[in-house]
């Protein structure tokens, strides 16, 4: 038994749910996190350092609001203090991953599906997800840390304000988000998408969802056309395309600095330099496509 599922067992000791439980635990993916199945069970571990910039209290009601609206598997238990939390798991689906998404008929309309119930649900979650204010703190997080910036991030975020003023010229109604919809958050049982993994769930712009889901599963033209009508169940409008075309590029501009924070804190489940240097890449090369001004255009015309 190696240190990790040490402490996934120390854990187990101290969830009621869970205590009677002594079979095998099998280890899942996760990029910051330990994540376990446990029979009926899901258990997820924070991993170290996420304290800097996960809530645990706005991410178990968010997740418990997400299970009642039918897109989230049952939450079992939940601590916020250590960030321990144990789900149902979800049996016979498949964890997605871009290739999965290419090759699943219908999976891009089942996510747009699950994200029409997820933002029309009614449900209120605690944390605002405010993009701008975001950039901001983990700008102030870096700068405590020995990590450097990739060249001409300022330059992109100065760039960025025109893109802020064209959101905030017709701001949307806000709704709750997921706001991390890597595909690995997405699990396809063929018939329905379930979404799990809250920590950076809130109330935010819907369209947020759908252009992060698109930038995440590297979905093509088609892909988007079958995610984004599946959405709405109608042709989206020129200021819809917009937004979610604006928040393509402003979710690697995010995650790039997201990215740099794992770097910071020796997270060793990726490259996370590589990461953050490909992020910021194709938020530039989307930012300077000709296209990219009659987006923003639209939007602010609304």
């Amino acid at each position: 038994m190696d240190e990790n599922e040490s402490d996934a067992c120390a854990a187990i000791a101290n969830i009621p749910v869970m205590k009677n439980y002594s079979g095998q635990l099998e280890r899942l993916g996760g990029l910051t996190n330990l994540v376990y199945k446990a029979g009926d069970y899901c258990l997820r571990i924070p991993g170290d350092g996420t304290e800097e910039y996960i809530d645990r209290a706005n991410e178990a009601v968010a997740a418990k609001e997400a299970a009642k609206a039918g897109v989230s598997p049952e939450v079992l238990y939940t601590n916020a203090e250590s960030g321990v939390m144990v789900t149902r798991f979800i049996d016979r689906a498949e964890t997605m991953n871009p290739d999965a998404f290419r090759k699943r008929k219908g999976a891009p309309a089942r996510a747009g599906q699950a994200f029409r119930k997820l933002h029309v649900s009614g449900a209120v979650f605690p944390f605002h997800f405010d993009l701008f204010q975001m950039i901001d703190e983990y700008l102030g997080i870096l700068s405590g840390k020995d990590v450097d910036l990739p060249e001409g991030y300022h330059d992109v975020v100065a760039e960025a304000e025109k893109v802020r003023s064209a959101l905030e010229a017709h701001a949307a109604p806000l709704a709750p988000c997921h706001c991390d919809p890597l595909c690995e958050n997405f699990l396809d049982t063929g018939e329905r998408m379930w979404i799990v993994d809250w920590e950076y769930s809130g109330m935010n712009d819907p369209m947020w969802d759908l252009g992060d889901l698109s930038v995440e599963g590297e979905f093509n033209a088609a892909q988007d056309e079958e995610m984004m009508k599946a959405y709405f169940e109608r042709e989206p409008k020129p200021a819809e395309r917009g937004r979610i075309v604006i928040y393509k590029a402003m979710c690697d501009l995010l995650w790039t600095l997201w990215g740099l924070i794992q770097l910071a804190n020796k997270n060793p489940v990726e490259d996370f330099r590589a990461y953050a240097d490909g992020r910021f890449a194709r938020c530039k090369a989307l930012m300077a496509d000709p296209s990219f001004p009659e987006h923003v255009d639209a939007v602010r015309q609304g």
